[in-house]
């Protein structure tokens, strides 16, 4: 009896003993995991952070420095700057019309990083049998894009290549489901856009591109912050663009396991995502001189074509680092 008894002592003991060390353990985790900074990131489906997100190294990276990052999707790049500017994000990708627009529009924000040029996927889609084979027969015809997007500075300066203008053809602002519908219906002639709409246009559509964005635009990724936010979190942005490098190195070195994954995102099928993939470079740095100087001539182009009421000096948004 006395040895039973003795047994259960032991067994009590290390029991207690065990629930400590386990709930010491929990405290630790706990605060651990409460010491954790929160980053978050603003993003559109298949852009360079949505990849970094799927692959989940940046995570465990930032995690590892001590951040947790919270991805968020949006639709574009209106509910991007929205959610900017309300503070809902810390930092958003965008393309290179939005930060121009944005900045002309009051918003105090920075250059953080900047990605490669997709002008080889940007450019204007016609129907492979239309009677337009050069710029110059874009004259009086109608063309869908999308107001506030690289589509709007594309074609602002394919038409002036051709000696043309805006007002010597029919602009039709719709977003980009709404033009892929006119365009497959035959309601607009031509349609600017990007990937991964010119290779789904041009695999499912008949289509093919008239003139791409070599020499015209550059349509680049960006990532941006508030200029109060770049200023207070110079440490988070260096580590943020070191990832994204990564994640788009890995994007460039691994296309067969990318393009799985982002047929899966986008619902498209692997040859359309191939052919995107295929014309692409992937990567993510710093913003350089060359950068701004684009950057400066879309600024300048729609100010002088009256798109934005405001002046802007790309150079107010940068951030040393």
């Amino acid at each position: 009896m006395k040895k039973h008894r003795g047994k259960l002592v032991l067994l009590l003991v290390a029991l207690i003993a065990w629930l400590e060390i386990a709930f010491y353990g929990y405290l630790q985790t706990d605060s651990t995991q409460s010491n954790l900074t929160t980053v978050t990131i603003g993003y559109q489906k298949a852009d360079p952070v949505d990849i970094a997100r799927q692959r989940g190294e940046l995570a465990k990276k930032m995690k590892a420095k001590g951040y947790k990052v919270v991805f968020k999707e949006f639709q574009d790049g209106t509910a991007l700057v929205t959610a900017l500017k309300a503070g809902d994000i810390d930092y958003a990708r965008f393309g290179d019309t939005p930060p121009v627009t944005a900045q002309a529009n009051g918003l105090k924000l920075a250059y953080i990083a900047a990605g490669a040029s997709k002008e080889n996927g940007s450019g204007i889609l016609v129907k492979k049998n239309s009677s337009i084979s050069s710029l110059k027969d874009l004259k009086g015809k109608r063309i869908a894009y999308t107001k506030g997007t690289s589509a709007q500075f594309l074609i602002i300066q394919a038409l002036k290549k051709a000696g043309l203008t805006t007002d010597d053809v029919t602009l039709v602002n719709m977003d980009q489901s709404a033009s892929s519908v006119a365009f497959a219906k035959g309601k607009v002639d031509a349609w600017v856009t990007w990937d991964p709409y010119t290779a789904t246009a041009e695999v499912e559509q008949n289509a093919k591109l008239l003139v791409d964005g070599t020499g015209l635009s550059k349509n680049r990724d960006f990532l941006i912050a508030t200029s109060s936010y770049a200023k207070a979190h110079t440490t988070v942005s260096k580590y943020l663009t070191s990832y994204l490098a990564d994640d788009m190195q890995w994007a460039s070195s691994h296309q067969t396991q990318l393009v799985t994954m982002m047929s899966k995102t986008l619902h498209l099928s692997q040859a359309v995502i191939k052919k995107q993939v295929a014309r692409r470079t992937f990567s993510m740095g710093k913003v350089t001189s060359s950068v701004v100087k684009e950057q400066q001539k879309i600024a300048d182009t729609f100010y002088a074509a009256g798109l934005i009421d405001k002046k802007v000096n790309v150079k107010d948004a940068l951030v040393d680092q």
